[in-house]
């Protein structure tokens, strides 16, 4: 009888859809947000919601003690630590968010942002993780704490998440990546919002709005008076490996779609490790622009860089620190 194994190809989905959450949720994330607020203000915090003797532990292993306690200064600046809260503790996104009735806060977690709603939640969602995060910490053991472990504790949890998805779901990751991406860059004109839907006013006082749509994925379009409508980029991402050259002629054709109702930049966004570029022109010509999701989650890329200021530039704004 001959051996037969099953493909590996789902395996190597699963590496790219990994790298997306490392740079999203994981202690990259974490780590990019740490440099980026105030080390006085984090270490203030921690004292007031993270127990004393719990914080000495973790420094005595060498380790900051917001690697397993959040505070809101960190939610605030990146919401989307609550994901890798999460994932150290265990929890799967059902656990918490259905069973445990706190699904007001999916949206830090998915979108990346912090609705009036919850925002004065915030401190006492810290403060009931880190209850259990010194449960984690003392029915380990801080002698056996260590970066690699705490790394280890989310991927874990992160495990069965992944394969418990299919690549219509890490596509569906793809896309709220992207649309959270934008919602950072433009976060500071924006009046509406929704988990569909952004309303900027841009600086010719016009509405500009940003929308999931079906085709394209992602849709900007000026509104130049209540009867004038501008089109000006359609976006699509292809978040799953799984045969790029079919998806990429599948961009080309909502391209093509887009431009005919009068769109004139067409952006296409892939998440698979390497790609031809030459031979992506030729999959999609109407692309006017090819980023990798891996790289625009990156916010010190060149990428990241050329992303912001095209977006900033086409639709009218001033970047949030001019």
């Amino acid at each position: 009888m001959s051996l037969h194994l099953p493909s590996s190809k789902l395996q190597a989905t699963m590496a790219t859809a990994l790298e997306t959450f490392r740079r999203l949720y994981l202690q990259e994330a974490l780590m990019q947000t740490i440099k980026e607020i105030s080390l006085t203000t984090l270490n203030a915090e921690l004292d007031e919601f993270a127990p004393a003797t719990d914080l000495q532990q973790l420094a005595s292993r060498s380790l900051r003690g917001e690697f397993l306690f959040p505070v809101p200064v960190l939610l605030k600046a990146n919401p989307r630590l609550l994901g890798y809260y999460r994932l150290l503790l265990g929890f799967s996104q059902k656990e918490l968010f259905n069973k445990g009735k706190l699904g007001r806060f999916k949206a830090m977690e998915e979108r990346g942002v912090i609705s009036q709603r919850i925002e004065g939640e915030l401190e006492e969602l810290c403060r009931v993780f880190a209850q259990r995060a010194s449960e984690l910490l003392n029915e380990i053991g801080a002698e056996r704490f260590s970066l690699n472990l705490l790394d280890d504790l989310t991927l874990l949890t992160l495990g069965p998440q992944l394969r418990g998805s299919n690549n219509t779901k890490i596509g569906k990751l793809a896309n709220e990546a992207v649309f959270g991406l934008i919602h950072t860059i433009v976060a500071h004109k924006v009046e509406k919002e929704t988990t569909t839907r952004m309303e900027i006013r841009n600086a010719s006082g016009r509405k500009v709005v940003i929308a999931f749509s079906a085709d394209p994925d992602i849709s900007i379009v000026e509104e130049v008076s209540k009867t004038t409508k501008r089109n000006i980029v359609a976006i699509e991402i292809k978040g799953d490996q799984s045969n790029i050259w079919n998806r990429l002629g599948e961009a080309e054709k909502s391209h093509q779609t887009a431009k005919q109702r009068g769109f004139v930049e067409f952006w296409t966004i892939y998440n698979v490790p390497s790609l031809s570029l030459a031979m992506a022109h030729e999959k999609s010509p109407t692309t006017n622009q090819f980023y990798s999701l891996n790289n625009l989650l990156n916010a010190d890329s060149t990428a990241f860089a050329d992303f912001r200021d095209r977006l900033i530039s086409l639709v009218g704004i001033a970047g949030s620190l001019d």
